[in-house]
């Protein structure tokens, strides 16, 4: 059954011409879409039963069934377990700031790059999401918090530019204006170094936020943290992202894990400082999450606060992330692995 929700407005249009519907329904129905977020076809109250009825026979809308929930204590973080249409689990997460509401979305159920320190990694990989199932997640979400969200990070379960095409037809349908139409300024992809889909992505010349998971600036440390440090050095991943910076004008976000003993040395934050050197960035610093059968531990937070004083003092913009959502787990994978667990009768600790 074709998936109506990742049409665009002329795509849509030109499926419906093939059904003799008026020219104007196209534009009634992308906005019962991706304006109301509608579910199902029943709830289109303008377009006649008899359309209404072909369109169920010849589309589907996939949207997303809550199937866990969890809040923080303080209210800021609401992190949910999405069920698909083909019963495979996502997860996103709403974060509440100063400007309004962010919504962290998932872009592939599961993960192939298998980072050390990441428990979306540690369940494998499944399948790639479609644009409305990313979709989805931003409208499941708002209706769930009952706000309209204004930022959006692709940075939840999967590799964003490991789903190419399916994450630019994402950022090009929410920002539509018969859609929701949040500015591509709005969105950040991240990634965790996929060279050349970086220099693809600089060629759509969208106004996007690209964030890098860099998390040392040290090939040999990197590469024990991330494989897909083997494919690509520091040096050819900083060279895309100063490339796609120049292009766009937009200042590159970089992500830095702080790891006790491994990441936060004096030697990494000096050698970030001297790769980084003049480039429009900014760096955030996270601590790490402790990750079920993984012995990494998250840096003491004085040593994160001289690493972030000898960016700050070589004039590169950082900020010590807020941790959100720590007693709700909501790193990419947790959630998902705690119902995983809960299903099928794990011991703590994640052994089965």
């Amino acid at each position: 059954m074709a998936d109506i929700a990742s049409l665009t407005p002329g795509e849509l249009a030109e499926k419906l011409k093939s059904f003799g519907t008026k020219p104007y329904r196209a534009s009634q129905i992308f906005s019962w879409l991706h304006r109301e977020g509608v579910t199902d076809f029943c709830q289109m109250t303008n377009i006649p039963l008899a359309e209404r009825d072909l369109l169920k026979q010849s589309f589907g809308i996939f949207g997303c069934e809550t199937a866990g929930k969890a809040v923080s204590a303080d209210g800021s973080t609401e992190k949910y377990l999405f069920r698909l249409h083909d019963g495979e689990m996502i997860e996103t997460v709403v974060m509440k700031y100063k400007h309004g509401y962010s919504v962290c979305v998932s872009s592939q159920a599961g993960c192939k790059m298998g980072c050390s320190f990441c428990a979306t990694g540690k369940g494998g990989f499944s399948r790639n999401l479609a644009a409305s199932e990313m979709l989805g997640q931003v409208y499941a979400a708002e209706k769930n918090i009952g706000s309209r969200i204004s930022h959006v990070v692709i940075m939840g379960m999967g590799e964003p530019l490991d789903n190419y095409d399916n994450t630019l037809r994402f950022v090009r349908l929410i920002n539509d204006p018969q859609g929701r139409h949040i500015s591509a300024r709005n969105i950040s992809v991240s990634t965790c170094g996929l060279v050349n889909a970086i220099r693809q992505l600089e060629r759509e010349a969208l106004p996007v936020t690209l964030s890098v998971s860099l998390h040392s600036a040290d090939d040999t440390i990197r590469a024990q943290l991330m494989p897909i440090a083997q494919k690509y050095s520091v040096d050819e991943l900083l060279e895309a992202c100063r490339s796609f910076s120049e292009t766009t004008g937009r200042r590159i976000s970089f992500e830095h894990i702080m790891i006790k003993g491994l990441t936060d040395s004096p030697h990494c934050a000096k050698l970030l400082c001297e790769k980084l050197r003049g480039m429009l960035c900014h760096v955030n610093l996270i601590a790490a999450n402790l990750i079920d059968g993984e012995t990494f531990e998250p840096s003491d937070k004085a040593v994160i606060r001289e690493f972030a004083k000898m960016l700050a003092d070589n004039n590169i913009n950082t900020t010590i992330r807020r941790s959100l959502g720590t007693d709700i787990q909501a790193a990419c994978g947790q959630l998902k692995q705690q119902h995983t667990c809960s299903r099928i009768g794990c011991r703590p600790g994640g052994d089965q």
